[in-house]
């Protein structure tokens, strides 16, 4: 878990001029690794989102790249495209995949990673064995008041990734269809 994202070649948009696994703990802003503040944030109650640029997940070991993000807390990743098997392994551990509709990015909708992210329909979505490429409605709040919403496609592609999101990533599916045996 310490090793995720710790990759000295990573750049932190919260932790301007640093590289590797280092983030700030929001709201107080103090800048910790990355797994420390996963720690507090967990102790917290809050659910953490990742946004991402392009190709997200390419280069990566795969299986582990979904893994630590999952055991850190991520539930969410906002990326302007994946790279095609992470895609499916943040799906397989329970992570939804959410990409921007073209030509957006977190700059150009003005999103810094400070926000808290809300996702209204997400449980009907979920309750309604949708198809992939659904589009799901995404809203932010920063601290300072300011509110934005705009939309993201799902991008849980097959009926079979469906059900292990819902059930909240491939083992537990696995474990809940050996235990109706």
């Amino acid at each position: 878990m310490r090793g995720t994202f710790a990759n000295v070649r990573l750049r932190n948009k919260l932790a301007p001029g640093t590289e590797g696994g280092v983030t700030r703990l929001l709201p107080e802003g103090e800048p910790m690794s990355i797994y420390d503040a996963s720690v507090k944030y967990a102790e917290r109650g809050v659910p953490l989102a990742i946004l991402a640029g392009k190709e997200y997940g390419s280069g990566s070991s795969r299986d582990w790249a979904a893994k630590g993000p999952n055991l850190l807390g991520v539930r969410v990743v906002i990326a302007e495209s994946f790279e095609r098997i992470h895609r499916s392994n943040l799906v397989g551990m329970g992570i939804l995949p959410l990409q921007f509709e073209e030509g957006q990015s977190p700059e150009s909708l003005g999103l810094t990673g400070e926000e808290v992210f809300d996702f209204p329909g997400l449980s009907a979505l979920l309750e309604s064995k949708f198809a992939g490429g659904r589009m799901l409605n995404v809203a932010t709040s920063a601290a300072d008041g300011n509110k934005k919403q705009f939309q993201a496609r799902v991008r849980i592609d097959t009926p079979q990734e469906i059900e292990y999101f819902q059930h909240g990533g491939i083992l537990q599916y696995v474990l809940r269809q050996l235990a109706t045996k």
